[in-house]
């Protein structure tokens, strides 16, 4: 069974930057993909970002291309989001997530199996 926690969520201005990560325990990795998506108040959950575990592929939703960076450390089981240029619409709680199997790029909400319990991002104007 996979388990995942994530950590780093806070509050910043406009502007500011963040670093999530996501620390990942049980079951293999080689074959999943990871992702990161967020839900904000009153929205749907939205995928921003993935990456496959085993190679160097991201895949990332436009709206935070150039600004979000996914990466992974394999010697530590822990997946990352470095958010940057943070913007109030960036708000929401964002959830760890991985698959169960392999899928690429893992944009739906449905491609994962496996969730953290969330943290909160919040950016004032």
């Amino acid at each position: 069974q996979v388990q995942l926690v994530e950590s780093g969520g806070g509050v910043v201005q406009a502007g500011g930057s963040l670093r999530l990560s996501c620390a990942v325990s049980g079951g293999t990795l080689s074959s999943r993909t990871m992702g990161w998506i967020r839900q904000a108040p009153g929205k749907e959950r939205e995928f921003v970002a993935a990456i496959a575990w085993s190679g160097v592929s991201t895949y990332y939703t436009d709206s935070v291309k150039g600004r979000f960076t996914i990466s992974r450390d394999n010697a530590k089981r822990t997946v990352y989001l470095q958010m940057n240029s943070l913007k109030p619409e960036d708000t929401a709680v964002y959830y760890c997530a991985a698959s169960k199997n392999w899928v690429w790029p893992a944009t739906m909400i449905s491609h994962y199996d496996y969730w953290g319990q969330g943290t909160q991002v919040t950016v004032s104007s």
